[in-house]
């Protein structure tokens, strides 16, 4: 997909740069897969604020998105690429015909270069094509997946975002070493599932919403500065005249904020072979 840039006729199409969403289909998602979505304004059971920032929105419904890919060995065709309102990246709607009576029809994520009537296979051992879902121990080495799972059966779980891909860069006793795109190597179990090719839309992250009504119809509102706050409200707050926090970044509860570490998993942390905050030599 490619980039749109508009003239600036007003303030807000000054610099808008969107998606180019043209090629995608245009009508209304299968109803029967999807489900009502309620929207919690970042509030739990009582009533209280627990997660900062979220509010408002458009409304959505959830595609349900087959990330377990278990049909084996039965091929589909592709239908149509669709926009999904609940993620970065576009979506698939595969075809697999009539199974044992009635239609069989589910949402997958959409790789890059997947068009409409290719053929997609999930299997045990299937071909190195875009959309194909095999286990990661018949993946040759030197391959690009996504949603790759972490457990076997449990559904993807890495790499399901607009662009990441993860590669394949070993083998080992029955494990498959992978690298992803944080530049962090670990160990995955070879019967767990991944699809070939990168994740759709690589541009997401080229996008300029141009004004901040744009952030609100995602449901995103505005975030105030820690140093504008008062001493009550915030660890950086107060001073006379505009101050820069004079202290190292936290969070509004104290909590170092930029850079951090905060993984506490020690039955994990041997599947993890090169960790993403190592140093890079050069």
């Amino acid at each position: 997909m490619a980039l749109k840039q508009y003239n600036p006729t007003t303030p807000s199409q000054r610099g808008l740069v969107l998606i180019d969403r043209s090629a995608l289909y245009k009508g209304r998602p299968v109803k029967a897969l999807t489900e009502g979505k309620t929207k919690s304004g970042g509030r739990n059971n009582k009533g209280h604020v627990t997660s900062r920032g979220i509010a408002g929105g458009h409304k959505q419904r959830y595609r349900i998105i087959d990330f377990k890919r278990r049909l084996w060995d039965v091929e589909g065709t592709v239908e149509r690429i669709e926009y999904d309102p609940n993620r970065t990246a576009f979506i698939a709607l595969v075809n697999y015909g009539e199974i044992e009576g009635k239609a069989n029809v589910a949402y997958i994520l959409a790789p890059q270069r997947l068009n409409v009537g290719d053929k997609v296979i999930a299997g045990k051992k299937t071909d190195v094509k875009p959309g194909n879902a095999m286990e990661l121990g018949q993946v040759p080495v030197g391959t690009i997946v996504h949603n790759v799972e972490m457990k076997p059966g449990k559904g993807g779980q890495i790499s399901r975002s607009a662009g990441t891909y993860v590669q394949v860069v070993g083998r080992d006793k029955g494990m498959v070493i992978v690298r992803l795109n944080s530049g962090e190597q670990r160990y995955i179990h070879a019967t767990c599932m991944a699809t070939i090719g990168a994740v759709s839309n690589p541009d997401n992250q080229n996008q300029n919403l141009g004004k901040a009504g744009r952030n609100r119809w995602k449901g995103i509102r505005p975030l105030t500065r820690g140093v504008a706050k008062n001493p009550v409200d915030h660890p950086h707050g107060g001073g006379e005249g505009r101050t820069s926090g004079g202290r190292h970044p936290v969070t509004p509860w104290g909590k170092p904020t930029k850079g951090a570490r905060t993984r506490h998993n020690k039955a994990t942390d041997k599947m993890i072979i090169r960790s993403r905050h190592a140093k890079k030599k050069g």
